[in-house]
């Protein structure tokens, strides 16, 4: 790590003392480093081995939560039971956990869906770098890759257009903007998954903005992560995803 961070060895102790603990954590920027290609995202190793030694500790649940799609997740994060996971910000949920929503589109809703497919598709057409991830429960559109000039007009565009109608649930995060067709974000996940488990404290990581709707929801007793820079809610920060690991292998390792 670059430095030590004020006050984490202390917090990593009181809350791997708890008698039931919530480990939810974000993927791509936390367990991954961001890269250009989102299906070439993988774990850092230090963080694969952190996350199925907690998720093997017992009273531990680890939940992957992420603004990917369920599918998507599972396949580029390689894990499998009793690692959970609940995907496109909190849309679908994994096997062992509630049953989620995205499941129970009704008629209408399904084909709103179908109408912010179209519609997204013909705005994003020709536009280099910019790219579509459909999900079960809407669109989110990634200008990541693309100029940044071709970004920004992609993005007002959509904040303008889609993002306004009614029934959409937009959800911006770094680079991306995702649009849903159910009320849906990280916070009220992770918040259902504590009442849902009974944890007696959540330890919660994330670099996004997206990632904030659960930093700001955390009780007395919990611990967030941020990792990377912008503003936070967090109480404690790591620089990169490498740094991160650290952490995770500390957490296990004090959960042990």
């Amino acid at each position: 790590m670059t430095g030590p961070v004020p006050g984490l060895e202390d917090a990593l102790t009181r809350i791997a003392g708890v008698r039931s603990l919530l480990v939810a954590l974000d993927f791509d920027g936390v367990l991954s480093p961001i890269v250009a290609v989102p299906s070439d995202a993988r774990p850092l190793a230090r963080s694969a081995d952190a996350v199925r030694a907690l998720a093997a500790a017992p009273d531990t649940t680890v939940v992957l939560v992420s603004g990917r799609g369920l599918a998507d997740l599972g396949e580029v994060s390689g894990f499998a039971a009793p690692v959970r996971m609940v995907g496109s910000h909190g849309a679908e949920y994994g096997p062992g956990l509630t049953d989620g929503t995205a499941a129970l589109l009704d008629d209408e809703r399904q084909a709103l869906r179908e109408k912010l497919v179209l519609a997204l598709t013909d705005l994003v057409d020709g536009e280099p770098g910019v790219t579509l991830e459909r999900k079960p429960a809407g669109v989110a559109v990634h200008v990541r890759n693309a100029p940044p000039e071709v970004g920004a007009r992609v993005l007002d565009t959509v904040r303008a257009g889609p993002a306004t109608w009614e029934g959409v649930d937009a959800t911006e995060g770094k680079a991306v903007i995702d649009l849903a067709v159910l009320q849906v974000s990280k916070g009220i996940a992770v918040d259902a998954l504590r009442e849902r488990l009974g944890a007696d404290a959540v330890f919660f990581a994330g670099d996004d903005v997206t990632d904030e709707s659960v930093f700001t929801r955390l009780r007395d007793g919990d611990l967030g992560v941020k990792v990377g820079d912008g503003e936070t809610a967090a109480r404690l920060r790591v620089a990169t995803p490498e740094e991160f690991a650290t952490v995770l292998g500390s957490l296990a390792a004090a959960r042990r």
